[in-house]
């Protein structure tokens, strides 16, 4: 029991030094992996050749455990930084699709009704016929659902627009109004 007490510090005592590593570099983390060579040629191999006679290889050993764990940290170390990246990249990209294909929609209906929604029926004029005026005649339906942003959010959609038929926005990234990241219809 007390042998396996040792273990478990010397495990928490490697664990530390690793974290450490990540932090520090690389050079450090190749002066970790020698020096915890060195320390298991001399104090771990005796503790693993202990716990071998008394439960058994059934496992295993605790340098291939830690050699896992240093490749998977240097795989996580260049790759995380890279993807992370390109998740907002991508929902940008997804948002703009949305929103060509509400613009698409918002014509489709201009062309078979002779206006676009208003404000007040907002982009659920898609989904479901409005009963506010001006009431289309022939409406259908254009969308199967009201479309959110990548972000989980409404679009923004004001008719008649200011200096457009409509205004069609997302808050983008940071959803806050009137910030660099929005997305406008009109600017894509």
């Amino acid at each position: 029991m007390e042998q396996d007490v040792s273990l478990w510090a010397w495990v928490l005592w490697f664990l530390k030094v690793l974290v450490l590593a990540f932090l520090i570099g690389i050079p450090f983390l190749v002066a970790v992996v020698l020096i915890s060579q060195a320390l298991y040629s001399k104090v771990l191999k005796k503790v693993e050749k202990r716990l071998e006679e008394k439960y058994g290889r059934k496992g295993f050993t605790l340098i291939e455990v830690l050699v896992v764990l240093i490749i998977l940290g240097l795989i996580a170390a260049i790759i995380v930084p890279r993807i992370t990246g390109r998740v907002d990249e991508a929902k940008i990209e997804q948002t703009k699709i949305q929103m060509k294909a509400i613009k698409s929609a918002l014509e489709q209906y201009k062309l078979d009704n002779g206006f676009y929604p208003t404000t007040e029926q907002g982009l659920r004029a898609l989904v479901e016929r409005p009963t506010t005026p001006p009431v289309p005649k022939k409406w259908r339906r254009y969308l199967d659902k009201v479309p959110k942003d990548a972000w989980g959010r409404d679009f923004i959609y004001i008719s008649p627009g200011v200096n457009n038929p409509f205004e069609l926005k997302s808050l983008g990234p940071d959803g806050e109004e009137g910030t660099e990241d929005d997305l406008d219809i009109w600017k894509i």
